[in-house]
């Protein structure tokens, strides 16, 4: 396996180990997008333009985001048709994150898929785990996702909320920590054919 496939697949490993520095590398490149993107004012075809140097692939045409945007990565954000994401998001991606077809993310949202060791000997080791929004989500703003979740589809993430375990489908959540509020009769809001 590559370092790459290593940190994408959960494996602990050092920052300080020479073994971690491609993803350094990496880092620092990316940086320099996001501050070149951060810094001016850009059609919503340049700025998806930005993202798709930032994930190392063509981003949708349907996808709308408004900076300022900050990642660490950048290479392993999935975003899938009719995304839009609202301004000053941080999405922490070296564990992967999946935004499915029509998400909506509101400003401030915190995308977190990389922990550190809990041994404060360790510290600089981190773990990673992918975050998997499914379609037609909406995050409310300033929410929190941690690693390792999946929002089911449909779903509705309140204000403030900091959602450390995954969400039903058709479900409202919101707190710290997040807790299903209630749930959403989608049958109630389908299109009839």
């Amino acid at each position: 396996m590559t370092i790459f496939e290593k940190d994408l697949a959960g494996y602990p490993l050092d920052a300080k180990s020479p073994e971690v520095a491609p993803i350094i590398e990496t880092i620092k490149a990316t940086q320099r997008l996001v501050a070149r993107l951060n810094s001016g004012v850009y059609s919503e075809e340049e700025v998806r333009d930005f993202l798709s140097q930032i994930t190392g692939r063509k981003v949708d045409p349907s996808l709308w985001l408004i900076p300022p945007f900050y990642t660490d990565f950048g290479r392993n954000i999935h975003f899938g048709k009719n995304v839009f994401v609202n301004s000053s998001c941080t999405f922490m991606d070296r564990g992967g994150i999946t935004i499915d077809d029509e998400v909506f993310i509101a400003p401030k949202v915190n995308l977190i898929t990389i922990n550190h060791d809990i041994n404060p000997f360790n510290r600089s080791t981190t773990i990673c785990k992918p975050i998997h929004i499914e379609k037609r989500v909406w995050i409310g703003v300033a929410a929190t996702i941690l690693a390792g979740v999946r929002i089911g589809e449909n779903s509705i993430v309140g204000a403030n909320a900091l959602v450390s375990k995954d969400v039903p489908p058709n479900s409202v959540v919101g707190g710290n920590p997040a807790r299903i509020i209630k749930s959403i009769d989608i049958e109630k809001y389908k299109q009839k054919e």
